[in-house]
């Protein structure tokens, strides 16, 4: 999910495109992004350029070669070329009758090269990481926010939109008839770049205009910075253990992991002989990486280290981290910028203007959402937290009673309380989640829902890291090409961003003449350790699912105008739904048969432990829940009725966890808002809450499935229509257009409520 953007054309104009990576915050919360980087070919007399392989555009990036010395040419390049190019074009405008062919796809060329070249400097800042990378990218970002801004504020181009669509609806009025699907894509296109102008400021002017873009380049900047202090801080902290009686109970593969992580780190100081660690004995070196922190919380029985562990991880980029790493005024100025464009452009919060271009028809509407689901969800809550603690005191004796249990104690003993009530462990699990079987599992239920047989290609495009996978899509029945996507599965602290993201490589463009998408897939699992192979959690099995879900809607698409194609154009709170679509086959016997299979003997999972796997799909479902609800609302609150000018951000945390979070409070120490790179390094200010929005569709497209779960023939035949309908069609239809074609109806919140076992 961290970019700019996959929104529409005109949004990248908006929000700047570039790569910015969404931390997962949650085992519900995934994410998300796209980068727009089309690509065209950039011809050049100069010998420079001509050798910059930033400007090497023909196909898949060129990552062998691309160098952070590169860029800062590259862009500068580009930028001279785009400007160039869009004040002739602006010129022409003015001289002739225009239509669409003359103008959205006339800018997406002129846009291409340098959306190229950016976005896999931004697709690089997520996955490989460094400080002359970061140097350059810092310093072309504002000439690059102010050449994309100068599209959004074309008033010319604006104009001929205009003529454009009132042109349609003058021919509207005289014959009536159905629209062919390639004149929907191009209206919606027309749409959506209006809107996006309009937010973007075209109508400005004077001293207006020129503090709405001051404002946008400040909210570049600090929104990098902001990323930036996340992933030095996550990179900073380590915590050695030495001692292998702290390590009793604790799992194999986590052992494994974190004596690995120390093997790495000695040898990496060293010019010596190579040192090996022994996972028995150890020394194990635990950070704050996604797979490492997660462990940490959920097996060291070492309370204390658990406590030390929880408050590095909730005071990251925090006051903690000195001056210059501390995202607390950050936060602050991020909200008043937004808040002072917002009222600029006439709305009265920025959750105003954010839900303007969203499926959600106003902030009262999120806010009923979010109130129907805490009706049911926050008893049950209540309740689930109140039985963890009941059994956290059954094990622990007399002598040492938990009358609350603490952050660093919650993870703990509900995944114990979770291995005795169901009696199967994660490491039980872990076997039989191997990653190669696990995406065979996951490439067949492509085939066998979406007529698609996904191959190896490695070798086929270079790659950034050496455990890049590179795979071709093509589609049965033509027997043609018609996708590929990398895949980026392990967590790599030292120069990858958190989280669970989907990225735009290439995206499908008649105008670009680019008719075989390509995606970015990047997770953080669990790494192999030696010959073993990546073993992994339910829950990562789940995020891949999820990402793979964001891949298809991108790589199947029917959409061939660029602005509109995949997942560009989406509305933002509709964008979830093919990813956690995708999730519930986990709980589909034939899909997981297909794959969970165990990594050594090849045992297919015993019918035992899937029927507890089913039985788990609902334990703690009511805390998942109101957590994604306290975020989401928070959100919602920090960019509608929140006054940065005179209010506490951290007060507002407090206010909206007694609400949602009533039986889990923040600490006061609680530094969480400054790692939350959803909402003040990403796309998802005001749009947290699409998560569960968008949960609400995919459930019940889901439960189509459900309908025809014994029938084979019916099932397929559902899989075919979603492939057509919400996969294929993308940003060329409203999503709740695309929801009644697919489901005959509008959605539902009932299935959302049955799969979380509270109807």
């Amino acid at each position: 999910m961290k970019l700019r953007s996959f929104l529409p054309l005109f949004c990248s104009l908006l929000h700047l495109p570039s790569m910015i990576a969404f931390l997962t915050t949650s085992t519900k919360g995934r994410a998300i992004a796209a980068i727009m980087s089309r690509g065209a070919t950039v011809t050049t007399s100069s010998t420079i350029i001509e050798k910059n392989p930033f400007l090497e555009q023909e196909g898949t990036p060129k990552f062998s070669k691309l160098k952070p010395e590169n860029l800062g040419p590259a862009v500068d390049s580009l930028l001279g070329e785009m400007e160039r190019n869009f004040a002739d074009f602006e010129q022409s405008l003015s001289s002739k009758a225009v239509k669409y062919d003359d103008v959205l796809p006339e800018v997406e060329k002129i846009q291409a090269p340098l959306e190229y070249a950016w976005g896999v400097a931004g697709h690089l800042k997520g996955v490989n990481d460094s400080e002359e990378l970061r140097t350059v990218y810092q310093k072309s970002q504002p000439d690059v926010v102010k050449s994309f801004t100068k599209f959004s504020q074309s008033k010319e181009l604006y104009d001929a939109l205009i003529k454009i669509q009132d042109s349609w609806k003058e021919v509207e009025d005289v014959d009536g008839e159905l629209l062919s699907f390639e004149e929907q894509q191009k209206r919606r296109a027309v749409e959506n770049a209006l809107r996006s102008m309009r937010l973007g400021g075209v109508a400005l002017e004077g001293t207006q205009k020129e503090r709405f873009n001051d404002i946008k380049l400040r909210l570049a900047e600090i929104s990098t910075k902001f990323s930036n202090n996340v992933l030095d801080a996550t990179k900073a902290f380590s915590l050695t253990i030495e001692d292998a009686d702290t390590m009793k109970d604790v799992p194999e593969s986590a052992c494994a992991m974190w004596a690995q992580a120390h093997e790495k780190y000695i040898n990496d100081k060293s010019d010596g002989e190579y040192q090996e660690v022994d996972l028995k004995t150890g020394p194990w070196r635990v950070t704050l990486d996604g797979p490492s922190y997660i462990n940490a919380m959920q097996f060291l029985p070492d309370r204390s280290l658990r406590e030390t562990i929880y408050r590095a991880f909730t005071t990251r980029a925090s006051e903690s981290n000195g001056e210059d790493g501390n995202n607390v005024p950050l936060i602050a100025e991020i909200l008043k910028l937004r808040a002072e464009s917002s009222k600029i452009l006439n709305y009265d919060c920025y959750a105003e203007r954010s839900l303007a271009a969203k499926m959600a028809p106003s902030v009262q509407s999120v806010r009923d959402l979010a109130a129907l689901i805490a009706d049911k969800a926050l008893p049950a809550a209540i309740c689930e937290l109140q039985e963890i603690t009941q059994f956290a005191n059954s094990k622990v004796g007399d002598d040492a009673v938990l009358e609350k249990l603490m952050p660093w104690d919650i993870p703990f003993w509900s995944e114990r309380y979770r291995e005795e009530k169901f009696t199967v462990t994660k490491e039980e699990l872990r076997p039989y989640f191997s990653l190669p079987l696990v995406l065979e599992g996951l490439f067949g239920l492509a085939q066998r829902l979406f007529d698609v047989e996904i191959k190896a290609a490695d070798g086929d495009a270079e790659i950034w890291n050496e455990d890049v996978q590179y795979y071709n899509v093509c589609d049965i029945s033509s027997g043609e090409q018609i996708a590929s996507f990398y895949l980026d599965p392990y967590a790599r602290p030292s120069n990858k961003r958190g989280g669970a993201w989907m990225g735009v490589c290439l995206g499908k463009s008649k105008a670009l003449d680019r008719s075989t998408p390509v995606a970015y897939l990047n997770c953080n699992g669990s790494p192999p350790v030696g010959d073993t192979p990546s073993l992994m959690t339910f829950a990562e099995v789940k995020t891949l699912f999820h990402e793979f879900g964001h891949g298809l809607q991108h790589m199947l698409t029917n959409v061939d105008i660029g602005s509109v194609s995949g997942i560009r154009g989406v509305e933002w709170d509709a964008v979830e739904l093919p990813s956690q679509f995708m999730e519930n086959f986990l709980y589909d016997k034939t899909t997981i048969y297909g794959f969970a299979k165990h990594y050594k003997t090849g045992e297919v999972l015993p019918d035992e432990i899937f029927d507890k796997l089913l039985k788990q799909k609902t334990f703690c479902a009511g805390l998942g829940l109101m957590r994604q609800l306290y975020l989401g609302q928070m959100d919602l609150e920090f960019h509608s009725t929140f006054d940065p000018e005179t209010e506490d951000i951290f007060d507002l945390q407090h206010k909206m966890a007694k609400k949602f979070q009533p039986h889990n409070m923040p600490l006061e120490t609680d530094r969480f808002l400054c790692t939350f790179t959803h909402i003040f390094a990403g796309g998802y200010a005001a749009g947290y809450y699409s998560y569960k929005w968008a949960e609400v569709m995919s459930a019940d497209a889901f439960g189509a499935f459900e309908d025809v779960i014994e029938d084979e023939e019916a099932f397929v035949a559902m899989g075919r229509k979603f492939r057509r309908t919400v996969l294929g069609l993308g940003g060329a239809v409203h999503p709740s257009e695309v929801f009644r074609e697919f489901r005959g109806r509008d959605p539902s919140p009932d299935a959302l409520l049955r799969h979380n076992g509270l109807i």
